[in-house]
């Protein structure tokens, strides 16, 4: 190669180059009228981007940012040149911006010549029916720092063409979410977008986003930062697994079809591996073929009903409780990636066959197609023929008591609807739930935050951090500080469930149960008091008989409002014993400021007395408006529950229907619910108060 690299890396590049030129494309303005399959390519070069599945390019935000401010991203429609033959002729067609990451640059970008946040990523759908190659993308979270290729669009000579550069990764930044490629080669306006591929393994791992300034070199976007496409309301992201199973059935389709003689992305898999002396074939590893195929039988069931339920079968697989990853696995693929290099002897091979096993018999959200999951099956037990026989009984056990389990939990649900229900007649979901802790500084202005997510009641001890900092404000914040955003939205991410979103755990000192968390917006444009449940939590727990006790009979009701800070408008401050007095049933109901008296000493007495449930509210900025309609509004919402086990969810509708603009519901803005369930213990550990 031009800059006599080793003789093994020219030759990967050489066997890998036609394939990621093939489903590289060139982004530019939109043209006037119909698509043109001659490929015209008049209009300037934005960028670059390249095909990840069937009509669909992946690119940086700021190439398709192109043009100002003033243009809104998502919606935005752009110019896509790709190769539309295997003569290397072009065409082009319309794309439109489905989604931008992270969401905000359709609120507020850098300035010109600036970098772009993180991950600076845009998902485009092509907007009619065309042909064209695509590239393979990695499983893996996170890159090996190897041999790699960047490729995008250049103009030299006044004439646009795809261009290859070779480069070494030096290493990763913004956790994981950047790549830093190698000086040897200067980066050209126009490869912003374009695909680095790891020339090793032959997968794509990253996305071109910007060069050095006086030098070579420069970064690009890790594609696992693809799974943190902005998340629906209702729970799961959906996009990235549309957009991975399609991505994984188009190379199974490639390669199993016997009309086309073009090399695929698994021939040159296979080639690598001689290359490079991988011991496919043997027991360590999946070969190039029986990876596509995994990946694609794999596709063809449903999605994973969360990602929890992909890590747990990880663990099974490799036998250990594995790290979580960041960003969390999504997709069934995604579990492959988390199985490179298990514990033990026995290799990948076991590992993934493992895996792939406990996937055919898992308990699917919805119908798999006909056969599908059998199909599964006769491929796992014909390709653990080579591993031998031990593997194989152990398989067919593992398959064995996974069918029964299943066939026990389906009767168990009988009854309840297709897949069973999310949540208890009506209450929380019973999975896992995000917490978030927040501590004020007592020695400066500020605050200390952690965000962990909890297992809930099936293993109370399980504690998961996601990530922890410092903010100098939560208070009637535009917008959150970003690490703590990302925070949230990685946590969501893990815990979230296609029939639910889980909730959302705010363990603060009382005097912060003011925190407007609800309206904080964190992925989708919708506050998350409107997307999932949110309660707050008292930082230390009580788990005597008496608050016990007060617990179940207020979850299973009727509950009893109870004004504890005001007696007929007028501020007022209850006794310990008073509280103590009030029946077992009893919410204590508060609705003036938390941080301020007598509301927050009403707080403490009340969880002193035992009240894990307790209503709390951020009053309206007029001191003189009643509060009346926010206890008839409140009696009103008791009655109708019943039973308190109901009141996170009831909270969260009432908040979608002020966040829809109901005059009705407009008595609940800026209500809080205190939440101690007694079965979702807090981390006991408490923050550093600084240095003695």
């Amino acid at each position: 190669m031009r800059d006599g690299r080793a003789e093994g890396s020219g030759r990967a590049f050489e066997l890998l180059e036609p394939l990621v030129r093939a489903a590289t494309v060139r982004v530019h303005a939109p043209s006037e009228g119909y698509e043109s399959p001659g490929g015209n390519l008049s209009g300037p070069t934005w960028g670059s981007g390249f095909f990840v599945a069937p009509g669909w390019v992946l690119t940086c935000a700021h190439v398709v940012g192109e043009g100002g401010p003033a243009v809104r991203l998502a919606g935005r429609l752009v110019g896509i040149t790709f190769q539309a033959g295997a003569d290397g002729s072009s065409g082009t067609a319309t794309g439109r911006v489905e989604c931008v990451l992270p969401e905000r640059l359709d609120e507020q970008r850098p300035g010109r010549r600036a970098l772009w946040d993180l991950p600076d990523l845009a998902l485009v759908r092509v907007l009619s029916p065309i042909s064209h190659a695509c590239v393979w993308l990695t499983d893996r979270a996170g890159p090996r720092l190897e041999e790699a290729a960047y490729f995008g669009c250049t103009e030299e000579l006044g004439l646009s063409e795809i261009t290859g550069r070779t480069t070494r990764l030096r290493g990763t930044a913004a956790g994981g979410a950047a790549i830093r490629l190698g000086d040897e080669d200067e980066i050209e306006a126009g490869m912003s977008g374009g695909p680095v591929v790891d020339l090793v393994r032959g997968e794509v791992i990253g996305v071109v986003k910007a060069r050095r300034h006086g030098t070579g070199g420069g970064v690009a976007v890790s594609v696992a930062q693809l799974r943190t496409l902005p998340m629906t309301a209702t729970g799961q992201t959906g996009l990235y697994r549309r957009v991975m199973q399609a991505h994984d059935l188009y190379h199974y389709d490639r390669h199993l079809s016997d009309y086309d003689s073009r090399r695929t992305w698994t021939d040159v898999h296979g080639e690598l591996a001689d290359l490079h002396g991988d011991r496919y074939g043997a027991r360590e590893r999946l070969d190039p073929t029986e990876r596509t195929i995994l990946c694609g039988l794999l596709a063809e069931l449903p999605a994973p009903g969360s990602s929890e339920a992909v890590r747990a079968l990880v663990e099974q697989a490799r036998g250990e409780d594995s790290a979580a990853t960041t960003p969390a696995p999504l997709a069934w693929r995604d579990g492959l990636g988390l199985l490179h290099d298990p514990p033990g002897a026995d290799g990948e091979s076991a590992a993934m066959l493992r895996y792939a096993t406990g996937v055919s018999v898992a308990q699917h959200r919805e119908p798999p197609s006909p056969g599908a999951d059998e199909e599964l099956w006769d491929w796992i037990r014909g390709t653990a023929v080579r591993l031998g026989r031990p593997l194989r009984r152990e398989l067919a056990e593992r398959r064995d008591r996974g069918l029964v389990e299943r066939e026990r939990r389906r009767r168990a649900l009988a009854g309840q609807g297709a897949h069973g229900p999310a949540r208890r007649a009506g209450g929380l979901p019973t999975g896992p739930s995000v917490l978030l802790q927040v501590w004020r500084h007592g020695w400066e202005p500020g605050y200390d935050w952690r965000v962990s997510t909890l297992a809930g009641p099936a293993r109370p001890e399980w504690v998961d951090p996601v990530g922890a900092g410092v903010a100098d404000s939560l208070d009637h914040l535009p917008r959150l500080p970003e690490p703590l955003r990302a925070a949230l939205a990685e946590g969501f991410r893990r815990c979230d469930t296609h029939e639910a979103a889980a909730l959302l755990e705010v363990a603060v000192e009382p005097e912060l149960f003011g925190l407007a968390v609800d309206g904080w917006t964190v992925s989708g444009g919708v506050p998350v008091g409107v997307q999932r449940p949110v309660v707050f939590r008292h930082p230390y727990g009580d788990t005597g008989p008496v608050a016990a006790r007060r617990w179940e009979r207020v979850r299973f009701g009727p509950p009893l409002d109870q004004r504890a800070d005001c007696a007929g408008g007028r501020p007022r401050s209850p006794s310990p014993e008073w509280l103590e007095a009030l029946a077992d049933h009893t919410v204590p109901v508060l609705c003036r400021a938390p941080d301020r008296e007598p509301t927050l000493g009403a707080l403490h007495f009340a969880r002193g007395a035992g009240y894990g449930v307790a209503f709390c509210r951020t009053p309206p900025g007029d001191p003189g408006e009643s509060c009346a309609p926010f206890h008839r509004g409140l009696r009103e919402e008791l009655a109708e529950a019943g039973r308190g086990a109901v009141l996170p969810v009831r909270l969260q509708a009432l908040r979608a229907r002020t966040h829809g603009g109901d005059p009705d519901a407009y008595w609940a803005v800026g209500t809080a619910l205190v939440w101690d369930d007694p079965g979702r213990p807090l981390p006991e550990d408490e923050p550093l108060q600084g240095d003695l």
